[in-house]
C-alpha cells in the first residue's frame, strides 16, 4: 500500500514537471514598453507636467500635460485634460494589441510648501511575434 501511494506521487510529480517544463516552452516571448505621467502640484503654471512614452526600441517621445493646481487652486479642467490625453494614449497602444500588465501609482512631496508630483507608471506588454519559437 505504501509503495503505491509513493509510486502515485512520484508519478504526479513527474508529470506535473513535464506540463510545467511543457507550458515554459511554449510561452511567447514580450516586448515591453512604458508610459510614465508626471503631474505636478506647483500653483500658478510654475510646474512641469509631462508623459514620457519609452518604446521596446528604447526610443522616447515626451508630451506636455497640463498642471493639477493653477494660482487659485486645484483645477478641474486641467485634470479633465490630463486624463483624457492619458486615456487616448492608452486606447491608441492597447488598440495596437498592446496590454496593460501593471500600474505603479507614486507620489513624491519632498517639503511641506505644497510642492510636489504625482507620478503613474504604466507598463504594456506585447507577444513578440519575431523571436517566437
Amino acid at each position: 500500500m505504501k509503495k503505491m501511494i509513493l509510486t502515485i506521487v512520484m508519478l504526479t510529480g513527474i508529470i506535473g514537471l513535464a506540463n510545467a517544463q511543457d507550458a515554459t516552452a511554449k510561452e511567447t516571448p514580450k516586448k515591453y514598453m512604458q508610459i510614465t505621467t508626471i503631474e505636478s502640484v506647483i500653483g500658478g503654471g510654475f510646474g512641469r507636467s509631462k508623459m514620457v512614452i519609452t518604446k521596446e526600441d528604447g526610443s522616447q517621445e515626451e508630451r506636455d500635460m497640463e498642471n493639477l493646481f493653477s494660482l487659485t487652486g486645484m483645477n478641474m479642467k486641467n485634470i479633465k485634460s490630463n486624463e483624457s490625453d492619458i486615456l487616448k494614449t492608452l486606447k491608441t497602444y492597447t488598440d495596437d494589441g498592446w496590454k496593460i500588465e501593471q500600474v505603479t501609482p507614486l507620489t513624491l512631496s519632498p517639503s511641506d510648501k505644497g510642492t510636489g508630483i504625482f507620478m503613474t507608471r504604466y507598463l504594456l506588454t506585447k507577444a513578440d511575434e519575431k523571436k517566437g519559437f
